[in-house]
């Protein structure tokens, strides 16, 4: 059996390892921004870098944050936050490279770029990661509310000897140990990540929904219970196994749902799909999607475009529309994603 990950709380942080150093948050962006705040507000020397003509400069302003280039951040900073998405981080990186100096932290939220070797650091800065698992609003919720975040902690480099302990005082200042903070490796976190987002959370369920769709709607039954059935009502199931598990759910549902479930689920999602799965584990393990993303980035992402506006034609989504209108949280939600794309853009 796998040895279980360490997980550390408040009581573990050392939080002279943060104090008096200024650290550098680079984006503003769904993470950059609770990052940003979360530190400010524990008492952290916070700068936020952005390039010159970004749309994202004056919502630091407005939030009471300085703001400069990444470049001038980086040179101010003892600690640098790299929370600009995965695919402009290269380019950041080399941007601010000569700026890091010995003993230095470079901080991350995801490793592709460390892990793929797309950023390769000199061998006398600690490269850290801190990943809360949560979107940064939530984060910054969670927060206000004196509540904790569950986060991801990693150790890639220590040139220091004290990276893990900077680590967690900064995972503290995010008020990640008041829930706890579970020690991992780059190399696990990219991985199992890329695995989730294309087998299961992004890549499965969507088509597992839309193919549940189209059965029904193929078969004459209306578009509006074909959406109802295999999209609406899979909140409610997501929610009862995020609550409490899988055990949860199925004493939650009606007898009649959990037998066919269980005798039902395991023939559409069969060992053919597990098959499946190991493949698309295997081109995650040996370099092969995070290869041809950045390939498919570097031709200007002709795939990605058209196989996104294919998702967003689906009938789906026309339907989909129309019925969510129905719901009271739909105005309400509408509002809350307003507010908070204004925190989402590309400096994220």
């Amino acid at each position: 059996m796998t040895e279980e990950a360490s997980i550390y709380y408040d009581d573990d942080v050392q939080r002279s390892q943060i104090e008096g150093k200024t650290v550098a948050v680079l984006g503003y962006g769904s993470q950059g921004h609770a990052h940003a705040q979360n530190l400010a507000d524990s008492g952290v020397d916070v700068v936020v870098g952005l390039r010159e003509d970004s749309s994202s400069r004056e919502a630091v302003r407005e939030d009471g944050l300085e703001v400069t280039t990444p470049k001038e951040a980086a040179a101010r900073a003892e600690v640098v936050s790299v929370l600009v998405p995965d695919t402009v981080q290269p380019a950041v990186y080399e941007e601010i490279e000569e700026e890091l100096e010995p003993g230095n932290t470079l901080q991350f939220a995801h490793g592709f770029n460390i892990h793929y070797n797309q950023i390769q650091p000199s061998e006398d800065v600690d490269v850290t990661m801190i990943a809360p698992k949560t979107p940064g609003h939530l984060l910054r919720r969670n927060y206000e509310n004196d509540q904790g975040t569950p986060a991801l902690l990693a150790v890639y480099q220590d040139a220091t000897g004290d990276a893990k302990e900077e680590a967690l005082a900064y995972a503290q200042a995010l008020g990640c140990t008041r829930a706890g903070v579970v020690e991992t490796s780059f190399r696990e976190e990219t991985e199992t990540d890329l695995f989730g987002e294309q087998a299961v959370l992004c890549g499965g369920i969507t088509s597992l929904i839309k193919q549940g769709y189209e059965t029904l709607v193929d078969a004459g039954y209306s578009p509006q219970m074909a959406y109802f059935e295999c999209l609406n009502e899979m909140k409610l199931i997501v929610d009862l196994m995020y609550e409490d598990g899988l055990g949860a759910m199925w004493d939650s549902v009606s007898d009649t749902a959990e037998y066919g479930g269980l005798t039902k689920g395991d023939v559409v999602v069969d060992e053919h799909a597990r098959q499946n799965m190991e493949e698309v584990l295997e081109a995650v393990q040996d370099g092969t999607f995070a290869r041809e993303w950045i390939a498919e980035n570097q031709a200007g992402r002709p795939s990605y475009t058209q196989l996104r506006q294919a998702e967003k034609n689906h009938e789906i989504e026309e339907v989909g529309a129309d019925l969510r209108a129905l719901f009271a949280w739909a105005d309400e939600e509408s509002e809350t994603s307003e507010d908070e794309q204004e925190k989402v853009s590309a400096d994220d």
